[in-house]
């Protein structure tokens, strides 16, 4: 229980801000989830087209503190690369 001022507004705040952090980590979540939909159905369309939207939201929550810069990169470079997978015929999937 916070006993100063300051401290009752450093808990509301932090309350605040932990359900803007819950809504774009479950954003981040669901455009991956898209992507990786598309993957397991085949359709290198559809998930380069899921990636395209994936993209700008993860390197956003990279930005806003949800996942580290690094952690959002790698999750792109993973997905980008098993796209390029299935596009291209004969070669092994990753």
């Amino acid at each position: 229980m916070p006993n100063t001022k300051s401290a009752k507004r450093a808990e509301r705040v932090s309350i605040r801000r932990t359900d803007i952090n819950k809504a774009r980590r479950s954003r981040m979540k669901t455009v991956v989830r898209n992507v990786e939909l598309a993957l397991a159905e085949g359709n290198s369309e559809a998930a380069a087209a899921a990636l395209k939207a994936a993209e700008p939201i993860l390197m956003r929550s990279s930005q806003k503190g949800i996942v580290h810069k690094r952690t959002a990169a790698r999750k792109v470079s993973r997905l980008t690369k098993r796209i390029k997978a299935l596009s291209t015929p004969g070669q092994p999937s990753a």
